[in-house]
């Protein structure tokens, strides 16, 4: 697996390798959350992508680039739901066969969307962690292209395609805050953002019910946790390699919010920009509203990275 750190040059490339297929998403100023937060804040509308998630972005520009020898074996992943989906829209699209392994309680709108793509569903122990590593036997077993969900700089790049367009619609933003869970979203907004202009912030936001890779960043090495975080967008017991690495040269601050923080800005974010929005994708609003004096005035970009959520988790979130 090839782990070299992706830089701005390997982004403009994944742009001209995704182009064709998805198009830029929307930058949109509302200001309700100005109100609450005191701030000039944007959200970048991930959840308009085809599966309604960030990392289609990623999975576009690597399957583009796979081997004859990768092709004919296919390739296999491990997911909650969105890289899942990334992983199995880029197959279809490239006529590549490819097996995701996910939770066994995982989110059934995210698993219905899998499968509708084609891709063959495995499912496997209690959380991502488990499913991860049954995914790694059968990779070894069957030869498919293991696609890691962090240790990948291809996907890395394509999911920086996004920062490159908040930098073209709005040059002047001076913060982006960006939800966690492996660290792709937030590696790609640093190689970007820091190669235009140093002085943007960027600012990444996990559970404090899945601290794993914020604990890692910290530390500055690996480190394993707990997860029991209902936003499995950011559920990870473990951190990974090449995004730690990239956000410890890159990232700014590394802030962790409630569940009940995450709670009550899902319910804001879909009020306010009337947007179906997962609660890993309104993880940055509950970064700004627990810290607001920090961003009173400023110019700051919201990653919304997916609106992949349940029925029954909408209806327990609203109830």
């Amino acid at each position: 697996m090839n782990t070299s750190v992706p830089d701005l040059a390997d982004v403009l490339a994944a742009r001209r390798r995704i182009e064709p297929y998805l198009r830029p998403t929307p930058l949109y100023r509302y200001p309700a959350l100005d109100a609450l937060t005191g701030a000039r804040v944007q959200v970048k509308h991930e959840n308009h992508q085809p599966v309604g998630a960030f990392k289609v972005r990623g999975g576009v520009n690597l399957v583009s680039q796979l081997t004859e020898d990768e092709r004919w074996h296919g390739v296999i992943a491990a997911s909650t739901g969105n890289h899942g989906q990334s992983v199995a829209y880029a197959a279809d699209l490239f006529g590549v066969r490819a097996v995701i392994c996910m939770p066994e309680r995982a989110n059934p709108v995210k698993v219905e969307s899998v499968r509708a793509l084609g891709a063959e569903v495995v499912f496997h122990g209690a959380d991502f962690d488990e499913a991860r590593e049954h995914c790694e036997k059968l990779a070894a077993e069957h030869r498919y292209r293991y696609v890691h969900s962090g240790n990948e700089p291809a996907l890395i790049a394509g999911v920086a395609t996004y920062t490159l367009e908040i930098l073209e619609a709005s040059p002047d933003v001076e913060a982006i805050v960006v939800p966690v869970g492996g660290g792709s979203g937030a590696s790609g907004a640093c190689l970007v953002a820091k190669a235009v202009r140093p002085s943007i912030e960027v600012i990444g936001v996990q559970s404090e019910a899945a601290p794993a890779a914020y604990r890692s960043w910290r530390a500055g090495a690996l480190v394993a946790d707990t997860t029991s975080t209902f936003a499995e967008g950011l559920a990870t017991r473990t951190a990974f390699e090449l995004p730690q690495q990239i956000m410890r040269d890159g990232l700014d601050d590394f802030v962790l919010v409630t569940e009940e923080a995450l709670r009550d800005a899902t319910r804001l974010m879909i009020s306010k920009t009337r947007n179906l929005v997962e609660p890993s994708g309104a993880a940055p609003l509950a970064a700004v509203l627990s810290a607001p004096g920090r961003f009173r005035g400023r110019n700051v970009a919201l990653i919304c990275s997916g609106g992949n959520i349940s029925p029954a988790q909408l209806a327990a979130l609203l109830a």
